[in-house]
């Protein structure tokens, strides 16, 4: 049987280890699991026959290398700083490899070496990046194989709560990594590309610069800038593109809503404050405003912050509860950011019956014949329960069709790569349509890019 080693169990392996099982009888399939915590790994394969659970400490060595010698292919869903030992022992023991995670420079610099050996190195295969890179390859290579030339390209993803579970002021739940959310759009300005123009958004306005977005049955949303949006810039053909943008998608209110933590400096990760442990939510809120022999906190936080009391913003705060005298942090020289998370997660946190939902967007300029067209392509899907979730489904499945594709030589191309070519594009975004992941297009009036907006 060919032989396929999974690293990691994690909330995004679900849909990706049921479909290789589902395969397994007709493509010959034997697939192992390994994960630190065996028990999430058993969770997962059951007692199928064609597949086992091992306990693997990815920085044990000695194991590591016996689970990659004695496989075919390796998919890493570890997270992305601990990819590299795994790539390096692919590389010594010829062996492809598949991640979800974005390209490293330590794992880019392995590329010389895989394609010596001729090994497939296939990252950013999950839902962003992976679905984003892929959707987006098909359209722009359709406009350009008939001619077209490129002005605009925006993309927009969010990680976020389906419409039924949707039940508190944010709109907002957390269904990914919950420090990303907090600390999202640090370390550096947002930078774009406008009418040829670069633009730049620094931190401390970032979540009060946002773009609408309507999609179909789902309604309005609101994208904030990523930090680098011309990071693929190069990778997608598009260095004379006018506009090209890529943001995160919220509901629309939340980042107004959210610009009150950054004003404040609650999501700051870069010092700890002093008996953090012993402190009440009311505490923590009260250490970021003024000293008052009189004021309430409440009173404080409105004022500093300009926000009358019958404002929705102000009851999206008072339903965090995050002025709670008898709630304690309970974290030990945390910091301002790792306190937030805390407070966030007794609100956000998925309930056992709530869904999730992954929304993408892209915006696609061009010019034909004289005209200018635009293409609006809308992926909307839902999760089926706290382990079958949208975020699993979307990351998974990729990794899992590419990892088969891999194995089956319909992919060859050697080196570390991204899923930009038609070889890799092709065939997996037909097949997710068979599992309700598809893009719905639609031509629009081209409309450039809307400065009244950003």
């Amino acid at each position: 049987m060919r032989k396929i080693l999974v690293i990691g169990s994690g909330k995004s392996t679900s849909y990706l280890i049921k479909y290789l099982l589902d395969k397994s009888e007709t493509e010959n399939l034997h697939i192992t699991v390994g994960d630190l915590n065996i028990d999430t790994a058993k969770a997962l394969t059951g007692s199928h026959k064609n597949a086992a659970a091992i306990s693997l400490d990815v920085f044990d060595e000695m194991s590591r290398v016996e689970a990659i010698k004695n496989s075919d292919i390796v998919i890493s869903m570890l997270p992305a700083r601990f990819h590299i030992e795994v790539a390096k022992n692919c590389i010594e023991f010829n062996k492809n490899m598949v991640t979800a995670s974005y390209v490293s420079e330590e794992m880019q610099a392995l590329d010389a070496d895989a394609k010596a050996k001729g090994l497939v190195f296939m990252n950013e295969i999950g839902v962003d990046p992976g679905i984003d890179h892929m959707s987006a390859m098909q359209v722009i290579d359709r406009i350009r194989d008939k001619g077209g030339k490129m002005i605009l390209f925006e993309s927009f993803t969010g990680g976020l709560v389906a419409p039924e579970s949707d039940n508190n002021l944010w709109n907002y739940k957390f269904t990914w990594n919950p420090r990303n959310v907090v600390v999202a759009g640090q370390g550096g300005a947002a930078k774009f590309l406008q009418e040829g123009t670069y633009k730049y958004i620094p931190y401390n306005r970032l979540f009060r610069r946002t773009e609408f977005l309507e999609v179909e049955g789902y309604g309005r949303f609101e994208a904030l800038a990523n930090r680098d949006s011309l990071k693929y810039q190069s990778v997608y053909g598009l260095d004379h593109v006018q506009t090209l943008y890529r943001g995160t998608i919220r509901r629309v209110g939340f980042s107004r809503a959210w610009n009150v933590f950054v004003a404040l400096g609650m999501t700051d990760d870069s010092y700890t404050i002093d008996d953090s442990e012993n402190m009440s939510y009311r505490d923590f809120v009260n250490s970021f405003l003024p000293y008052s022999p009189t004021d309430s906190v409440e009173l404080k936080f409105r004022h500093q912050l300009k926000i009358d009391q019958d404002d929705i913003v102000w009851d999206k705060f008072l339903e965090l509860d995050i002025f709670s005298a008898t709630k304690m942090v309970e974290l030990k020289k945390a910091t301002p950011a790792q306190i937030l998370q805390k407070i966030l997660m007794d609100s956000w946190t998925l309930d056992a019956k709530d869904k999730d939902m992954i929304v993408m967007y892209h915006k696609f300029g061009y010019e034909l014949n004289g005209k200018k067209h635009q293409i609006d392509a809308t992926m909307v899907t839902l999760g089926e329960d706290q382990t079958y979730t949208a975020m699993a489904k979307t990351v998974g499945l990729p990794v899992a069709m590419a990892t088969l594709a891999i194995l089956n030589g319909k992919i060859t191309t050697p080196g570390v790569q991204i899923p930009i070519s038609k070889e890799v594009y092709e065939p997996i975004l037909l097949e997710l349509e068979d599992y309700g992941i598809k893009f719905k297009e639609i031509e629009v009036p081209y409309l450039g890019y809307n400065p009244l907006n950003i």
